[in-house]
């Protein structure tokens, strides 16, 4: 990397990301790379990293490019690839309206786990079309140091084990991943969420996600909550035809997640860019050895 590179800083829900714009594919942004840029002492620091890459310019998003024009490369605060990231989503189309490519309404997004539907909404918040959870069968527990509690499996793209605890506290200080069982479930790793009631559909979590440790939100993560928490109060959309809404109080603010009767979760919140800047191409070539 010998020329500079353009970042901008943003953060759904205090979920925070660096920020890359590159349309056509041009930055080798390698997992040690990003786990630099991410770094929050050394670096510019972030939850994970926003890839702005066309969907035509990307190998792994070239055939959806007639859906959606724009790819959400995401990348783990360690480097490491995911699927998903719905408070990601929402900054990344943020930036999208700031950089002038889109305006307010309705856009489609690429990702690793599939074109999701997003609304800028005048009022500064963005909903996401966060598609369908899927509820794999079998019985999941987490465990953080003497305590154990059952979870339910939901994925979003990515996977969860959602697990309702009676305080918050009991999660522990979520610098090391929970531990969880049976392996089998999750072969690829977990983003764990504990959760506690605030009242009729209205819940509070704490999570651990793979690859960045605890976050302050995850998107993914609060649709997967809402689901469980859902399931567990005996409601179905799908059964009764009358949507589900619930309020996810996550430790970085407030996210509403709605369950259509068709399977669509919708997820609303708010998306900011904070700055922006050029990465010193001389410091990241020394920072990497």
């Amino acid at each position: 990397m010998s020329t500079p590179i353009a970042f901008l800083k943003g953060h759904g829900t205090e979920n925070d990301f660096v920020i890359v714009p590159d349309p056509e594919n041009a930055v080798a942004l390698t997992p040690a790379a990003v786990a630099v840029l991410c770094d929050r002492r050394a670096g510019i620091g972030g939850d994970g990293l926003l890839h702005v890459v066309r969907s035509a310019a990307h190998p792994e998003a070239a055939h959806l490019a007639a859906e959606a024009e724009w790819f959400m490369d995401y990348r783990n605060g360690d480097g490491s690839v995911a699927e998903m990231c719905g408070n990601g989503v929402r900054v990344f189309a943020r930036y999208l309206q700031r950089a002038g490519h889109v305006g307010e309404g309705d856009l489609a997004i690429a990702t690793r786990g599939g074109v999701k539907t997003v609304h800028l909404a005048k009022n500064g918040d963005v909903t996401v079309g966060m598609g369908r959870a899927k509820l794999p069968e079998g019985d999941v527990t987490v465990r953080v140091g003497e305590r154990g509690w059952p979870a339910r499996n939901v994925n979003m793209g990515n996977p969860h084990a959602v697990a309702f605890v009676q305080d918050l506290a009991h999660a522990g200080d979520l610098r090391t991943a929970p531990q969880y069982a049976p392996e089998a479930a999750y072969p690829d790793g977990v983003n764990v969420e504990f959760v506690v009631d605030r009242g009729p559909g209205h819940v509070a979590l704490r999570v651990h996600e793979r690859g960045s440790g605890e976050t302050r939100s995850c998107g993914t993560g609060a649709c997967a909550v809402a689901v469980a928490a859902a399931r567990r109060d005996g409601a179905d959309p799908a059964v009764t035809g009358t949507p589900v809404t619930y309020t996810v109080d996550v430790p970085g603010g407030t996210l509403v997640i709605t369950e259509r009767p068709d399977g669509e979760i919708e997820m609303t919140g708010p998306a900011v860019i904070v700055a922006e800047g050029v990465i010193d191409a001389e410091w990241l070539s020394a920072a990497l050895g």
